[in-house]
């Protein structure tokens, strides 16, 4: 058992909601995302508000001055001409973020990572970083 399994936890309900997320997107025809925050106290990820975001909304929906993890489902069309859903975290880490948060969340990413089931992980600092996330994506598949 890693040393982050045994501090930072996740609810069986989290743990459902994120198999449920991964496996709803696979087909999807629009990007979706789901931001998760830790609880500072209890070192818990949840998911932070409940909702399903598109693109527009994703943006509006990050603090400027906390970290978060969104899982993101982004449907791409190939140069090949083949359809591609990548499922990636993006790891949204504020440049004014302050150092207590920059540790607790990094400390956590791995164990994100793998608990979610993600291809890759893609940082980024601020939301303007959202409009070249299609690039990004399509340059790795």
């Amino acid at each position: 058992m890693s040393s982050e399994s045994r501090l930072y936890t996740f609810s069986p309900e989290t743990t459902e909601k994120l198999r449920k997320f991964r496996l709803g997107t696979s087909r999807a025809k629009d990007p979706q995302a789901v931001v998760y925050q830790i609880n500072k106290q209890t070192l818990e990820i949840a998911q932070d508000g409940g909702e399903v975001y598109n693109m527009s909304e994703l943006a509006d929906e990050l603090p400027d001055h906390s970290p978060r993890f969104i899982l993101l489902s982004y449907p791409i069309t190939l140069p090949s001409g083949r359809q591609s859903v990548p499922y990636v975290l993006l790891y949204h880490l504020p440049v004014t973020c302050n150092s207590e948060l920059r540790m607790l969340y990094a400390g956590a990413k791995e164990l994100m990572r793998n608990t979610a089931e993600v291809g890759r992980v893609i940082e980024i600092d601020s939301a303007e970083e959202l409009d070249g996330i299609e690039a990004q994506l399509g340059a790795e598949s």
